[in-house]
């Protein structure tokens, strides 16, 4: 690209391009908008569109919005779209209290999209205050509207207030069903109550308007989630008789592979998976997760190396769940080997969740003082997650001192940072199992005395039952 654009050639390039190539390149449009005296709102909120995508700077889309004295509906809805949650609010407050601005539906879409991606108790009542002001100015006969209105309410918990807004609409469209049906199954309740109700509204569904891939994928999460099989097999049958072959699209594809390998159908899984004419890099990481809960290691890593051949480069699921493959099936050299080709070989800088299958890996082999000495040689902090891995692999093979050891900084660390903890008793009852299989049982009363004393208690078992099946469809 020259230095200076021409006048006219600033518009098709800014029209042309999807994603600007890079940030000197947008900023060259940009000075050539201004410099030519272009006013009109389409160019500008573009603009704002292509700096959020390359640049985390507000104050940019600021100037930029400010550029036109006189507030602009087109240039508002597209700020408020693209800045942080924060900073959109802000806005709308300050537009909203001088009444510089008529809003339209797409304004409030857009706010409480933002709403519905940051989930808290501050969101929450500020999403309800704009549900109030929704009504009041007549939004909510607007399909996009109240759709977006299930979403918030969905992800910040208060299903109830979704169903209200859902039973409420006067009209709705297959989006409309499909965010009702992913709020309730996408709460995970002790009693799966909401999992029955988003299957009763799938139901429902059936008889008033067609589902679409978006709705056969949430229901096979579902499945999943419960380890329910018979409720994924009906929504495949479902998927093959009304929408396509499952093998031609890929995200049903993937829903079927991670469904059936962790209903326990790994031979289901496999042949989805080697049908499918098109795999994403979820694709694969659903097959080698689905090897490695089965145990299947060394075929787990067979996969990886076909992907590399299919085109597709692994990312860091894709290695975390390889390297839980290795943990499984107890491939010590095969995982430590993997780990070093990470970042050397497939360039994914390794995570802390990824030391800690190491960790898990050796301790599993009865190398403790190897995992001992690569988590004091890591290049990142261990959690505790790693140490308390670690004290359980002393605790079954025997190592009382190493793990007295770690036991005793863990209760440290918990005295010293009592209110994150919280009263979990993990920590406790880990010592109390290393010293109970030293038999050391006066050191076990100890322990136990010290909880007590403290208010800990070690919570009892229970039991999942499952009480859902395919009846529910």
């Amino acid at each position: 690209m020259p230095t200076t654009i021409p006048r006219l050639k600033c518009i098709s390039l800014l029209n042309s391009l999807p994603k600007p190539t890079n940030n000197n390149n947008i900023k060259q449009i940009h000075s050539q908008l201004i410099i030519n005296g272009f006013k009109y709102p389409i160019f500008f909120a573009k603009l704002i569109n292509h700096y959020s995508l390359i640049s985390p700077n507000s104050n940019i889309l600021y100037s930029i919005f400010h550029h036109f004295h006189t507030p602009h509906l087109l240039l508002f809805n597209t700020f408020v779209k693209c800045t942080p949650l924060n900073h959109s609010i802000h806005i709308f407050k300050t537009h909203f209290i001088k009444k510089l601005i008529h809003f339209d539906h797409h304004t409030f879409n857009f706010i409480l999209g933002a709403c519905a991606r940051s989930p808290s108790y501050p969101t929450l009542k500020l999403g309800t205050q704009l549900h109030t002001l929704i009504i009041k100015l007549g939004f909510c006969s607007n399909v996009l509207v109240p759709t977006t209105l299930i979403h918030f309410y969905s992800n910040n918990g208060d299903i109830k207030s979704a169903r209200k807004v859902f039973d409420e609409m006067p009209e709705r469209n297959v989006v409309s069903w499909n965010a009702m049906i992913t709020g309730y199954c996408s709460l995970k309740d002790e009693n799966r109550k909401n999992i029955v109700n988003g299957m009763c509204l799938f139901k429902d569904m059936l008889m008033i308007c067609r589902p679409n891939d978006t709705t056969v994928v949430c229901l096979l999460s579902v499945a999943s989630q419960l380890g329910i099989m018979e409720i994924g097999a009906c929504v495949h049958g479902f998927a093959v008789k009304t929408l396509c072959k499952v093998e031609d699209d890929v995200f049903i594809g993937t829903g079927l592979v991670d469904m059936y390998s962790k209903c326990g159908c790994l031979e289901s899984a496999l042949s989805v998976f080697w049908r499918m004419e098109r795999k994403n890099v979820l694709t694969w990481t659903a097959m080698t997760t689905g090897l490695a809960i089965h145990g299947r290691g060394k075929e787990a890593l067979e996969v990886l190396y076909k992907m590399g051949g299919d085109g597709v480069r692994p990312n860091e699921t894709t290695f975390t769940s390889l390297l839980s493959a290795c943990c499984h099936a107890g491939l010590v050299e095969e995982g430590l080997q993997l780990f070093r080709d990470m970042e050397g070989k497939f360039g994914v800088v390794p995570r802390i969740q990824h030391y800690g299958c190491v960790v898990d890996l050796l301790g599993r082999a009865g190398k403790l003082k190897e995992a001992y000495d690569f988590i004091m040689g890591m290049s990142i902090s261990p959690d505790y997650v790693m140490w308390r891995s670690l004290l359980s692999a002393c605790k079954i093979h025997g190592d009382v001192v190493m793990g007295e050891k770690l036991g005793k900084f863990l209760l440290q660390f918990k005295e010293k940072n009592y209110t994150e903890f919280d009263h979990k008793s993990e920590d406790y009852i880990a010592l109390s199992n290393v010293y109970a299989s030293a038999e050391r049982w006066n050191d076990v009363e100890t322990v136990r005395k010290n909880m007590k004393n403290k208010s800990i208690f070690s919570k009892s078992g229970l039991s999942s039952v499952q009480t859902l099946s395919s009846a529910a469809l």
